[in-house]
């Protein structure tokens, strides 16, 4: 290493020990203190090395704390030990010079990447023996203990380390430190025997003789290797622990003294070292070219061998040459492929060997270089790899040869059995006999037979591409396979052309059948509405009809002669459905196919629809025939329809006109109620002697119903309407009859006279203003007022309810003369009868049934008796009968 690099690379170590250097000042400052033998070894130590650099400048110091005040010898050390110029050193006597060299020294020390700590350049021209000797330490650690490099360690670990490693193989010498592991003197004495066994006869040394053992390694180290004697041996026994820096100092000068001998011994090795280099470099040459002339060799006699290529006629020859050739793969060439391998590597590590020790490449002699035996090799694998190519090329084409024939003779098998019985199954008729849907069978039968052919044609391309394969290889049996070929081929074209054949006789089958099909179909959909229409026609021809008026039977005329209108169109339809028979007839004929089978569409056939015809004809005239005589018997009917209306007509107006007559006599009096009575007893024998009128009406009507004429437009009167109006007529003549016989009682009674009763009369008719012959509610209420009765509602009921006890809302004249009567004529009432009891009870309040039967007639007595309530006042007596509440009610309800 150059030296600019050594500081470079120390500088970092230096700086991560910095620590440990102000440690130690620290330590060195209580050494200082705590023990002057410390202080006397380093004075010693750092004296004597000091010398040993300073004496090549051909100088020396006395005493280390005067004799670098002025700072030159200082200046002069570090030139020395650095082997580098310091500035121009001052020359005066001076304090401040002696400071400016002195701190020229310092500053070189600092720019050594040391840091001086409390170290100052007065304290040195002071003379300052604690400064003095912390400087130069300093100076020790940089320039002869910083630099020290074993392993990965290096300035005082390294110098520890270097001292372990050369006394690992003493047995009582342990190194740790740089204090106690050196006092007994084995350490120095192993260090010089590692590096000079023949200085020192270690093995008569001994542990327990510590001074012995220091002086031999000082006064040896002196007098042989120029390490000037830095410590007394009395010093080191004598203290309990030698100073650190003092030994560390010495051994350093140990470690720099036998690292300069270690360069000589290493300059002899690599002498020794390149010799070697160059006789194992010679023998790999010398190896190289024999191996790569055995391999050339080899590969020229094996080339020949693969190139050779002579067919043999057998496989079996042709496998022996694939064995021969499977041995040289397997057994001949592996250890060739290996020696080969075995060149290059020699090759590659021969020249990387030249390359590291700086030697020119090795040149093999000509056609040995590793690309001449790379082509040489590439040349045997081809002729190796074509080789065996041709030999299985060879293997395969006898191989495919007999594969061929064999394949050859299967397919030709399979095909010859498939054919088998397909040309008598292409020549049947069957076709001749079968029903449309049947042949669609067929067709799609053959249709798969096609697909089937199609497929097999496949078979056929590759039997034939077999046996000109077969004939291309020059197989021996050629000829043979020729002619089977041949036979397939023409026996495949036969069938080809039966299968075209059948197909087109299929189809025209198909086509024919088709065609009667439509025939058929045509037939079905025609025949089916026109059989309806027959059918129909037979059942309107021979239905019953039923009608009540000469119109309902012109209409039936009429749509029947419609409908024999419409009988040309029909038979031209019939004729044209027969027709359609007779061409399926031709077609049945002409190409004489087979029928399968009648119309599958209708069960409808010619002769039926020809007797359903006929019987259509015959009905006709039948249906003309029922209408004339239906016309005949409505005209009858009418005829009766207008005798009887004639007479309706007249009767059913006089039973009104007389029902209106009777209405008016029974209001308008003329006359007395005997000459009412006598006019109205004319009137009733007037009506009875009409009765024949209405029985001959009655005889009429009696044949309307056995004809079953049910309604008559000529009249609005039917046989009832006058069988009501005569009854009513009839009860309506006796009921006035009645009334006025009534009247007549009332008059005669009440002993009203003529006058009176007309002016009731006359009363009556004024205040019945609807002309009905009564009074309503109202009509009557105004009759009264007029009367000068004055009344309220109370009252106008009360008398209400004696001219209507029936609550019918009406007034009779016959209620209305009862009322008017009672008002005015001297009647019975109610007292008068109570009175008369009162007189056979003898002036009792109740009567007894004895008096009652004494006084009157048996049944009016056993009437009265029977009607009378038991009497219950305060002076009753057993059979006390009420006759007073009996008497009331006489008067009261009518129904009592």
């Amino acid at each position: 290493m150059d030296h600019h690099h050594q500081h470079h690379h120390h500088h970092q170590h230096y700086d991560g020990d910095e620590n440990d250097y102000m440690q130690q000042e620290d330590d060195w400052d209580r050494d200082m203190l705590l023990d002057p033998a410390w202080e006397k070894q380093q004075r010693k130590t750092f004296t004597a090395w000091c010398n040993s650099h300073l004496r090549k400048a051909g100088t020396q110091i006395e005493n280390i704390e005067e004799d670098f005040r002025d700072g030159l010898k200082l200046m002069l050390l570090l030139e020395v030990i650095s082997g580098e110029r310091l500035a121009k050193p001052e020359r005066g006597k001076m304090r401040v010079h002696k400071i400016s060299n002195v701190n020229k020294a310092l500053n070189f020390i600092t720019s050594k990447g040391v840091k001086l700590v409390s170290i100052g350049a007065e304290e040195i021209v002071d003379g300052n023996a604690k400064m003095t000797l912390g400087m130069i330490w300093t100076i020790i650690l940089r320039f002869a203990i910083q630099d020290i490099s074993v392993e990965e360690t290096s300035a005082k670990e390294g110098l520890l380390l270097w001292c372990q490693r050369k006394t690992a193989p003493y047995k009582n010498v342990n190194i740790q430190n740089f204090h106690i592991s050196w006092k007994d003197g084995l350490g120095f004495c192993a260090l010089i025997h590692r590096h000079r066994p023949e200085l020192i006869d270690y093995g008569k040394l001994r542990k327990d003789d510590p001074m012995t053992n220091l002086n031999t390694a000082f006064d040896v180290a002196e007098k042989y290797l120029d390490i000037p004697k830095m410590l007394d041996a009395e010093d080191i026994v004598g203290t309990a622990r030698p100073d650190e820096k003092a030994i560390m100092t010495y051994v350093s000068s140990f470690y720099h003294a036998f690292s300069g001998a270690q360069k000589a011994e290493t300059a002899a090795n690599r002498i020794c070292k390149v010799l070697a280099v160059n006789q194992e470099n010679e023998q790999l040459m010398e190896d190289y070219e024999k191996l790569a002339s055995d391999l050339l060799e080899w590969i020229r006699r094996t080339i020949p061998w693969l190139e050779n290529r002579v067919p043999e006629s057998t496989m079996q020859a042709m496998q022996q040459k694939l064995e021969d050739f499977r041995d040289y793969r397997r057994q001949h060439k592996p250890p060739k492929v290996q020696e080969k391998c075995q060149l290059e590597i020699n090759f590659n590590t021969l020249q990387t060997k030249l390359r590291l020790s700086n030697r020119p490449a090795f040149m093999p002699s000509e056609g040995k270089m590793v690309s001449d035996i790379s082509n040489a090799w590439g040349a045997l694998e081809g002729a190796e790899k074509g080789y065996e190519e041709w030999l299985l090329n060879e293997i395969r084409r006898l191989e495919r040869l007999d594969h061929l024939a064999e394949k050859f003779r299967q397919k030709a098998a399979i095909h010859e059995a498939w054919t088998e019985g397909k040309e008598a199954m292409l020549t049947q008729k069957d076709y001749e006999t079968v029903t449309l849907s049947e042949i669609k069978a067929l067709l799609k039968k053959h249709e798969a037979f096609e697909s089937d052919l199609a497929a097999h044609q496949d078979r056929v391309e590759q039997i034939a591409a077999i046996a000109q394969e077969l004939n291309e290889l020059e197989y021996y049996d050629s000829p043979s396979v020729n002619a089977r070929c041949q036979k397939i081929c023409d026996q495949w074209d036969a069938l080809g052309a039966l299968t075209q054949k059948r197909s087109e006789a299929l189809q025209r089958t198909e086509k024919l059948l088709e065609t009667i099909d439509q025939l058929y179909l045509e037939f079905a959909k025609r025949a089916a509405p026109f059989n309806n229409w027959m059918e129909g026609a037979m059942e309107d021809l021979q239905d019953t009809f039923i009608v009540h008026t000469i119109e309902e039977i012109q209409g039936l005329s009429t749509a029947h002669e419609q409908f024999k209108a419409t009988l040309p169109e029909a038979d031209k339809e019939r004729q044209a459905i027969l027709g359609i028979h007779n061409e399926i007839a031709k077609i049945v004929q002409t190409y004489h196919v087979n029928m399968a089978g009648t119309n599958p569409y209708t069960t409808i056939n010619p002769t039926e629809i020809n007797a359903k015809w006929d019987k259509v004809r015959q009905l006709v005239p039948q249906r003309d025939q029922a209408l004339i005589e239906e016309h005949a018997r409505q005209q009858n009917n009418e005829r009766l329809r207008r005798q009887f209306a004639n007479q309706a007509n007249v009767i059913g107006p006089w039973i009104q006109t007389k029902m209106e007559e009777i209405g008016r006599i029974s209001i308008e009096l003329h006359g007395t109620l005997e000459d009412q009575l006598t006019n109205l007893r004319q009137y009733e024998k007037s009506i009875v002697n009409y009765k024949p009128k209405i029985d001959q009406l009655e005889g009429d009507h009696q044949q309307i119903q056995e004809a079953l004429i049910f309604d008559n437009k000529h009249t609005n009167y039917t046989m009832e309407h006058i069988r009501v109006g005569w009854e009513q007529l009839l009860t309506t003549i006796a009921r006035t009859i009645n009334e006025i016989e009534n009247q007549i009682l009332t008059r005669d009674a009440k002993g009203i006279s003529q006058e009176q009763l007309s002016e009731f009369r006359a009363s009556f008719n004024h205040f019945d203003r609807k002309r009905t012959g009564l009074m309503d509610g109202e009509d009557f209420r105004t009759c009264l007022i007029s009367m000068g009765y004055n009344m309220g509602e109370a009252e106008f009921a009360r008398i209400m309810s004696i001219v209507d006890p029936n609550r019918l809302g009406v007034v009779t004249f016959q209620a209305f003369i009862d009322f008017m009567s009672r008002e005015t004529a001297d009647t019975d009432t109610a007292d008068q009868v109570m009175a008369s009891f009162k007189v056979l009870a003898g002036d009792k309040n109740y009567i007894l049934a004895d008096e009652l039967r004494r006084e009157l007639p048996p049944d009016q007595a056993d009437y009265c008796i029977s009607r009378m309530a038991p009497y219950t006042g305060p002076d009753a007596v057993p059979g006390a009968l009420d006759y007073m509440s009996f008497s009331t009610a006489l008067y009261g309800e009518s129904d009592l």
